[in-house]
């Protein structure tokens, strides 16, 4: 079957598997970090606000591979072995919570000012307005550039291989330097690649054109 055996195939799908694990991780983690930064951002407080928008520079500024060696090797430095799936774990989790975080800021903003006023005007405390007024219509508009943004972490955890993490760019690797047949090796990467993100594209596009007949 396309020249591969049976066995060299299951091989780089089994590196799917860990692709896919690593952006659920990198996805579940950059919810957890992305949220208190969009509230930061978004924030009354100068303080929040600069110090949120430093750290979301900062980490937009660097490399994704970048900031995958200094979590592995920083971590090792300080006498602690991790797993490349950890390392790998909390670099995307950095990454997908800084952009996360960006995403999210937009789609509170973009909740119209008389939303807030009208909630006000119901005597309703600052979390109030948020959680019961605000926060639903923003849930709903962060929905389709959230959806697509999940095609990026899926994507670029194939940055993982520079930590040797063993995905689907890491196992295509693998195979290839036994078969030397780069072209069918990573054609069937980039298809396995493909199948993965190309429902997330479509769902993230239905839910923007049902946000705009709304």
């Amino acid at each position: 079957m396309l020249g591969l055996t049976i066995q060299q195939i299951a091989y780089i799908f089994q590196g799917a598997g860990w692709t896919i694990i690593l952006s659920l991780l990198g996805f579940v983690g950059g919810t957890v970090l992305g949220l208190p930064i969009a509230l930061a951002r978004s924030s009354n407080s100068k303080a929040l606000r600069v110090a949120s928008s430093l750290l979301v520079q900062f980490i937009q500024g660097v490399p994704l591979p970048v900031i995958m060696f200094v979590v592995y090797f920083g971590i090792s430095i300080g006498g602690f072995e991790v797993p490349a799936l950890v390392a790998a774990g909390l670099a995307m989790t950095l990454y997908s919570g800084a952009y996360l975080g960006e995403i999210w800021k937009g789609c509170i903003q973009a909740v119209p000012k008389t939303q807030w006023e009208a909630a006000e005007c119901l005597a309703l405390t600052p979390a109030q307005r948020f959680v019961y007024v605000v926060l639903p219509q923003a849930l709903r508009i962060a929905i389709p550039p959230t959806v697509g943004f999940m095609v990026q972490i899926v994507k670029n955890t194939s940055y993982a291989v520079v930590i040797n993490f063993f995905d689907l760019t890491y196992s295509a690797k693998v195979i290839n330097n036994s078969t030397f047949m780069p072209f069918t090796v990573f054609t069937l990467a980039a298809a396995i690649y493909f199948a993965i993100c190309f429902p997330m594209s479509v769902l993230a596009q239905r839910y923007e054109r049902k946000l705009h007949r709304s």
